[in-house]
């Protein structure tokens, strides 16, 4: 996997920022986050009044962070009409966005007023969990691949751009003036594509991003999510990273490929030429933990009734608490790695996750996992080398592949239940991720009514 950590330059300063805001034109500057129901919210701020507020943060209520992804306020105690935090900016995220005139952003953390991290604050949360493995001289690098659904609208409905076969060059020709301009954007942002391609769905298309370590990672993914979004706007198209935009098409994930390395962040941890699969016996204490508590976890990196349409058996998007190599139906699949470069390559997919998760707290709890597996030495079940749903319930019971809960909301409920992944995220965050992702569960008429994946296309 590696890093692209190396080398880094000396950090920005505010006026840096100003400066780079003045030299491109940028009029104005958005404060960009996550919210507990993974929408990407933030504040703008004029150029003439951002040195200042880079200084003193931009005011936010406290209610935001019990805010549901249908915009309406969860009762969560101390977060109702009294009470500010602020969105204070880094600096080293600042970027010109090319899909928008006189326009950039910065990723931005949730600050209390006594200028301390905020307790439900997202970004925060994960910076917190990567100085778990800093404690132990090591971090996380993570690559994540987001599939995308782009589609003309007609009417009140999204009709997909092509009908072209999974990594169809035709699919390809249908999106390749906006996709150039996806790529060049993203490259703009000095964000690194690794590959492209067009995936099975129709209209479905699939971007993967150079790996950073963790907080960078979640950084990108927000950027992506919003680059995408942008330019297929301005190119007259939609674009929906909805893990089930369509009911009868391929669902859209956003698989994390991850891996530990030291501090210096030249050594995989995670490789060993003499071990299975060329993996470590770390690397296999952390399969250990996320599949120890991979009930929990679904709620934080599946958290929607929409994803939950997208994780069905055989549709290799996995459905069944399992690892193994090169297993695609597999929760955690064991990639090949390449030729020449095998301690760089080698990593985890984790596959159960998708572009509707707020990404600080997916990756933050599969920290929080991983550490629990390698602290307590645990050993994963056998891996899988086969599809787990075409074996018997007998055989899948001898092998401890159990599936996936039945619905986001026995998945929450796992989560409450997890004493690990409750203790990572504290008692303030985890009430108020619980009260937004369950009343967006209990408010969707979801089950019933099959036009609900429509409902989720523009939301994420």
């Amino acid at each position: 996997m590696g890093t692209e950590q190396a080398g880094r330059p000396t950090r920005r300063t505010v006026d840096d920022v100003v400066d780079a805001c003045r030299q491109a034109g940028v009029r104005l500057i958005r404060f960009l986050y996550c919210d507990n129901g993974g929408t990407v919210r933030g504040k703008a701020v004029h150029v003439d009044r951002l040195a200042d507020r880079m200084r003193t943060g931009v005011g936010l209520t406290v209610a935001m962070q019990a805010m549901s992804s249908l915009d309406q306020l969860q009762p969560v105690e101390g977060m109702g009409p009294v009470g500010e935090i602020r969105l204070v900016p880094d600096p080293e995220t600042f970027v010109v966005l090319p899909y928008a005139p006189h326009s950039g952003a910065m990723l931005a953390d949730h600050v209390a007023l006594d200028g301390k991290a905020y307790v439900a604050g997202p970004r925060p949360f994960l910076a917190r969990m990567a100085g778990v493995l800093a404690e132990r001289d090591m971090a996380l690098s993570c690559g994540i691949e987001n599939e995308f659904s782009l589609a003309r609208q007609v009417g009140t409905a999204f009709v997909p751009i092509d009908h072209s076969l999974c990594f169809s060059t035709i699919g390809m020709a249908a999106a390749a003036e906006v996709v150039d301009l996806m790529v060049e954007a993203l490259e703009r942002q000095g964000i690194g594509v690794e590959q492209y391609y067009a995936e099975l769905g129709h209209g479905q298309h699939e971007l993967s991003v150079s790996p950073r370590t963790a907080v960078e990672a979640a950084d990108v993914q927000v950027l992506v999510r919003e680059t995408i979004r942008g330019v297929a706007t301005g190119h007259g198209l939609v674009a929906s990273l909805a893990p089930k935009p369509w009911p009868d098409e391929a669902g859209n994930g956003a698989h994390a490929h991850i891996s530990l390395w030291d501090a210096s962040l030249r050594c995989n941890l995670f490789h060993d030429d003499a071990g299975r699969y060329g993996l470590s016996e770390l690397a296999e204490q952390f399969v250990a933990g996320i599949l120890a508590h991979l009930p929990g976890l679904l709620g934080l990196t599946a958290p929607t009734f929409n994803s939950f349409q997208r994780l069905l058996p055989e549709h290799w998007s996995s459905a069944y608490v399992c690892w193994g190599p090169d297993n695609r139906e597999a929760a955690v699949r064991v990639p090949s790695t390449f030729w020449g470069r095998e301690m760089a390559t080698a990593n985890l997919e984790y596959k159960p996750i998708d572009a509707s998760c707020n990404p600080y707290l997916a990756l933050g709890g599969l920290i929080a996992a991983g550490v629990d597996g390698i602290d307590r030495r645990l050993a994963p079940p056998e891996p899988v080398s086969v599809d787990p749903h075409r074996l018997s319930s007998e055989e899948r019971a001898a092998l401890h592949i159990a599936p996936y809960p039945v619905t986001v909301g026995h998945a929450l409920d796992a989560l409450e239940q997890d004493e690990v992944l409750t203790s990572a995220l504290g008692p303030t965050l985890l009430r108020s991720y619980l009260a937004v992702r369950r009343s967006e569960w209990e408010a969707d008429p979801a089950t019933e009514d099959p036009n609900e994946p429509a409902r989720h296309f523009l939301k994420y």
